[in-house]
């Protein structure tokens, strides 16, 4: 149950931050897009197709973990990668988001119906901050200057529909980017080493988990056996 509450995380986890914000400010103008809203349904069918979609992906998930060998050792690299390599499996098998694509998801579906780019980067930052994360290569205030940039220019706030002033902006982000030494094509190696951290802090958390159990098994045995002893002589 340990292993599958990762899949369904009720409080915040831990995270690559340094990564992951390279990978967010890599490519952020990509969400500025609006997207079409799925139809609505009638809430007694929507809380129903909601559990039945949990619990075939929890089924899934523990059908993989049954037949996977997992090493709790977070101080092994390969131990690392392997428990990465499972976890990939089970969200391929079960239909899950990856760390990253769940924060794009975020952005995404947070961002819809925002007009203007400043608020839709300070809702960037909210989510950066919800999410326990840093912006250890001060980002977001780069982003922010090229936007002030931008409207300088432009002599008006910048808006999302705006088609001239977003390439300005654009070209600032790749500034930006290329400055911090964020190349595009290399995405899918940030969010390999991404995973690599997400694996690791998960199995420093299970570790940790299962020396408490440990050490909660032996006290159990322990006032057992110092009960035992004292009916003894009783």
């Amino acid at each position: 149950m340990a292993l599958a509450s990762r899949f369904f995380p009720k409080s915040k986890q831990l995270y690559g931050g340094h990564i992951l914000l390279q990978q967010e400010h890599a490519i952020p103008v990509r969400f500025f897009a609006k997207e079409v809203a799925p139809p609505a349904l009638k809430g007694d069918e929507m809380l129903k197709n909601i559990f039945l979609d949990v619990k075939k992906k929890f089924e899934t998930a523990m059908g993989v973990l049954r037949k996977e060998k997992i090493t709790i050792d977070p101080d092994d690299p390969a131990a690392v990668q392997q428990y990465a390599k499972v976890m990939k499996t089970v969200r391929e098998k079960a239909d899950l988001f990856s760390e990253s694509q769940r924060i794009q998801y975020t952005i995404q579906t947070r961002t819809q119906g925002i007009p203007d780019a400043r608020t839709y980067l300070l809702t960037l930052k909210e989510i950066r901050i919800r999410r326990g994360l840093t912006d250890d290569l001060g980002a977001e205030a780069m982003m922010m200057d090229a936007l002030e940039k931008v409207e300088k220019e432009t002599k008006k706030p910048l808006l999302r529909n705006d088609k001239k002033g977003m390439v300005l902006l654009m070209e600032e982000f790749d500034k930006i980017n290329k400055n911090l030494g964020i190349q595009r094509e290399d995405l899918p190696k940030y969010e390999e080493q991404l995973e690599l951290k997400i694996a690791k802090a998960q199995l420093e958390e299970l570790k940790k988990d299962a020396l408490e159990a440990m050490e909660t098994q032996k006290k159990r045995i322990h006032e057992g056996h110092y009960t035992a002893s004292r009916a003894f002589f009783i």
